[in-house]
């Protein structure tokens, strides 16, 4: 019981310091301004009625086929992290690809990925290159 106590009267004296945590802010790095985190326009991309995203996979075999072949070739290449989450949605044949990428060289690869399983005719890109 002592050795409970003692450590909670520790971990307050560490945080004596500590004031609320202010979550619309990203931790700033030293030497760095903290930048908000903003993705509004990413938010309205999406809610638009045109705009494929996963739920629009079809439950048919052949369209599963083709998103998880193309998942498995993304994963099996070393790339980003965010090249490798990158959304692979296939509709009726057509493969929509959308996410952020960290650069042309991944966009790229992962597009010839694409093209190699769907074909080029059926394979839309989306991808962005992050600044």
């Amino acid at each position: 019981m002592r050795v409970w106590t003692l450590g909670l009267i520790a971990a307050a004296a560490l945080c004596s310091g500590c004031g609320p945590v202010n979550s619309d802010r990203a931790v700033p790095v030293a030497g760095t301004e903290p930048v908000a985190p903003d993705n509004t326009a990413v938010n309205k991309r999406d809610a638009d009625s045109a705009a494929k995203t996963p739920i629009d996979q079809n439950e048919n075999q052949a369209d599963i086929d083709v998103t998880a072949n193309i998942r498995k070739r993304v994963v099996d290449t070393e790339m980003s992290v965010n090249a490798q989450n990158v959304k692979i949605m296939t509709q009726d044949g057509k493969v929509t690809l959308r996410g952020p990428v960290a650069t042309q060289e991944e966009k790229a690869q992962i597009e010839k990925l694409a093209h190699d399983v769907a074909g080029v005719p059926n394979v839309v890109s989306e991808l962005e290159v992050q600044p």
